[in-house]
């Protein structure tokens, strides 16, 4: 009985622990839809309606840039609250993170997330920590990206 209720526990853990790290088109079809996708980016274009506001979920590091600017509030995991001013046509830069958000202005929100995939987003995730990758590897997956060294396919 005691393992029973171990595997149970484990289960919901696992459950739990893989529902709290999704892809926001799966968590938030509503806000979030699937533009393209390959093995290096994927780009999503994102909307929020006046005072909408969503569940928690993940993005890859990646690029936002603003159709429509808003006012946006995010908040963390751990309840960090920030408020961000954006206007139409920023570009911003984001590392990997994970966020709730809610749509505090009275006009529609509108942007397009480009967010990296496979190694190169593994390179950004943490640059405190040792990277999985050498810099070497990150200078040649870089070249790889370039539009001046890119090789066509």
């Amino acid at each position: 009985m005691l393992c029973r209720s171990f595997c149970a526990a484990v289960i919901l853990c696992l459950a739990v622990n893989s529902a709290a790290a999704q892809d926001p088109t799966k968590v938030e079809p509503k806000h979030y839809r699937l533009l393209f996708e390959n093995e290096r980016v994927q780009v999503v274009s994102v909307h929020y309606g006046p005072h909408e506001r969503s569940q928690m979920h993940d993005h890859p590091g990646g690029v936002v840039v603003i159709v429509t600017g808003g006012h946006l509030r995010f908040t963390d995991p751990n309840g960090k609250v920030t408020e961000v001013y954006s206007k139409s046509g920023e570009a911003r830069w984001f590392p990997p993170f994970k966020h709730e958000v809610e749509n505090i202005g009275d006009e529609p929100y509108n942007a397009v997330y480009v967010g990296i995939k496979g190694k190169l987003n593994a390179a950004i995730s943490n640059p405190n920590e040792e990277s999985p990758i050498s810099p070497e590897q990150l200078a040649a997956i870089m070249a790889e990206y370039s539009p001046t060294t890119a090789k066509p396919r």
